[in-house]
């Protein structure tokens, strides 16, 4: 209204009418106890009481305009602190080898990768995105799949060659087997043969157990025994020669890759940018 220099054009400006106007700046004199403005029918103007407080207040109301600017323009700019959650093998062979060029297009954003075994509260410990494999959980936040990887069934050269390889799913039972801890149950994850319709579950044993992926990995590599793990970080292995697919007719059983997220309508940029990254990223998988 300073500005203005009338409470009509100070209404326009607000989108409000002048009695609206007026009756605020009522308010706002009944709450300080002193005159602000002097009225005439023509214009207005500051009391002597008014011209202090306007030149206390004013630095700290350009201060919340500049903040309210900077906070409209994250929706547009990619910049900042991304924060996000994920299992150790999304991050040591998807997502951690592929970032350069993202961070190199985004020269104003700053990501902390967190690996967790569990997604835990996104909300309560600030992160921004999640990606993790398994179904999505009952739960306020957003999720979108990714992909579906296959469950593969592999093991070195030199453990094939020293053992042979199974022949029908049941076989399984009598080698040495790779076991993955589950972080829901504390016991290791339950193996499975699928083909088509048809389910194989397996009594797999082994002395070795792990939890993450990068030890399952180097486990098998290492000729500690049969495996399963997901083909995402399998395919070039097998590809080049380095493991074995063991039963390779019955790796029809999938798990799902999902990004998680807060509010849609209220998406960042730098949120938004990154999802449509992680899904091109996933899709060359």
């Amino acid at each position: 209204m300073v500005a203005a220099g009338s409470f009509v054009r100070a209404g326009e400006a607000l989108g409000l009418t002048q009695p609206a106007v007026s009756r605020a700046v009522a308010r706002l004199e009944d709450r300080l106890g002193v005159r602000l403005f002097r009225r005439t029918a023509r214009s207005i103007s500051l009391t002597e009481e008014g011209l202090r407080f306007y030149e206390a207040v004013a630095p700290h109301l350009a201060a919340i305009e500049d903040a309210a600017t900077e906070a409209g323009s994250a929706s547009s700019r990619v910049r900042g602190r991304l924060r996000v959650n994920l299992d150790a093998g999304i991050g040591q062979f998807v997502l951690t080898p592929r970032l350069q060029p993202f961070l190199e297009k985004h020269p104003d954003l700053a990501m902390e990768l967190v690996v967790r075994d569990r997604m835990g509260d996104l909300v309560r410990e600030g992160f921004d995105v999640s990606i993790r494999f398994g179904l999505p959980e009952p739960s306020a936040l957003k999720s979108r799949l990714l992909l579906r990887s296959r469950i593969v069934t592999c093991a070195s050269p030199a453990y094939v060659a020293r053992h042979g390889l199974p022949r029908r799913p049941s076989d399984v039972e009598k080698h040495e087997c790779v076991l993955m801890r589950n972080p829901a149950t504390g016991s290791h994850f339950e193996w499975e043969f699928v083909r088509g319709s048809k389910i194989v579950p397996v009594n797999a044993k082994g002395r070795l157990t792990v939890n993450e992926t990068g030890s399952l990995l180097a486990a098998c590599l290492g000729g500690q025994g049969v495996t399963q793990m997901l083909e995402l970080y399998t395919r070039d292995l097998i590809a080049d020669g380095r493991l074995i697919q063991v039963l390779p007719d019955w790796a029809d059983e999938t798990y799902p890759l999902y990004a998680y997220h807060h509010s849609a309508q209220l998406m960042s940029a730098k949120v938004r940018t990154f999802l449509d990254y992680v899904v091109a990223l996933t899709r060359e998988r």
